[in-house]
């Protein structure tokens, strides 16, 4: 029964969808690490639901750090994050306590905990919880900021719309940000909004693509096996609720080249070792090369719809029917890119931390 993510910088998460709060305790990171908690509080309104294209359910998250941060940095010691539950609505879930929501956790969830778990809103394997990945992410990723390393998630495709992928290598710090928080403003964002109400009108959810870049990361950083920068990545943010593929560089675009197609040519620019494509995504042989980790995250429709599905009633042991009340997202792609760059953060302070050591974070 874990909830702990990392080696040095470790991340532990508690609570649950309907009780009294959640949270996060962030433990490993360097003391002196600069703290603001408007900068937290501006990081959780990313996540934050957005009028009809998100769920009615609105929290203001009001956190409280109880433990880690003395006059506004860091002091080496566990940081503890608790977010109070302030918009429950636990009736909507009696009903249909022994009912396995297609493509919820309800059935796996009791098989694991033997009916002990708490199933309001999804409990525990409900993407509120989040919240307390972003709000410690917050920290991480203002750490990384710090030395010069920048994190920047964009929506690629979204109910079947495409947006302008991270195509260039040096990847413009200033651009990738912009991108990241603006897509729907745009004019592909203003497209996957409609599709999305669309969606919703008809019962239905929506999924997409979300694609990273990671800018400033040095070369080196890594393990040739089992701790590739690959590998640890995709163990976190496979743990995303709704992420169901993650894929670097070209990913499986490459099965279709010829190896002179797919290999990144070195060369020198400016005094500095880098390549003229990143078909790689910033990786050989696990370890970082110098240039932008780039990688993409599939993430399926939101499992909770207004329509009447096929089901069981896993306690009685018999075939039902099942139509999800609730307040729920009709897409949560939107939501869900302020939590890819904050578990990133965390890994990677976790992977510096163990390749420079635990004070490096909060080096000048």
């Amino acid at each position: 029964m874990k909830n702990t993510l990392g080696t040095n910088v470790t991340l532990t998460l508690f609570g649950e969808s309907h009780g009294t709060g959640i949270g996060a305790v962030l433990d490993g990171i360097a003391p002196g690490i600069p703290v603001s908690e408007e900068f937290i509080a501006s990081k959780l309104s990313l996540r934050r639901p957005v009028g009809n294209i998100s769920t009615p359910r609105v929290e203001m998250d009001n956190f409280v750090i109880e433990s880690g941060v003395f006059e506004g940095h860091t002091t080496g010691t566990p940081i503890c994050i608790v977010i109070p539950n302030e918009n429950t609505k636990s009736k909507d879930y009696g009903e249909i306590r022994c009912k396995a929501r297609p493509g919820h956790a309800d059935f796996t969830a009791f098989q694991k905990y033997h009916g002990f778990e708490d199933y309001r809103g999804g409990g525990h394997f409900s993407g509120r919880i989040t919240a307390g990945i972003v709000a410690a992410g917050a920290i991480a990723i203002s750490a990384l900021e710090n030395k010069g390393i920048y994190i920047g998630t964009h929506i690629s495709r979204c109910a079947g719309v495409n947006d302008t992928p991270f195509n260039d290598v040096q990847s413009n710090v200033k651009l990738l940000s912009q991108k990241a928080f603006a897509v729907l403003d745009d004019a592909a964002g203003e497209e996957i909004r409609k599709k999305i109400v669309e969606a919703k009108s008809q019962g239905e959810s929506v999924g997409g693509i979300l694609e990273t870049a990671v800018v400033g990361l040095p070369a080196g950083i890594g393990e040739p096996w089992f701790d590739t920068v690959e590998s640890l990545l995709s163990h976190a943010l496979f743990s995303i609720p709704a992420i169901k593929g993650v894929e670097f560089g070209l990913g499986f675009s490459m099965a279709d080249l010829f190896g002179s197609q797919a290999n990144d040519r070195f060369l020198v620019s400016d005094g500095n070792v880098v390549t003229d494509t990143n078909n790689n995504g910033g990786i050989n042989g696990g370890i970082t090369n110098g240039m932008p980790v780039v990688f993409r995250c599939a993430v399926k429709p939101t499992p909770t719809i207004g329509k009447t599905q096929k089901t069981v009633d896993f306690i009685n042991n018999e075939d039902t029917e099942l139509k999800a009340g609730g307040r729920h997202d009709p897409c949560i792609v939107h939501r869900a890119r302020i939590v890819v760059d904050s578990i990133t953060a965390i890994v990677l302070c976790d992977i510096l931390s163990g390749r420079f050591g635990t004070d490096w974070l909060a080096q000048k």
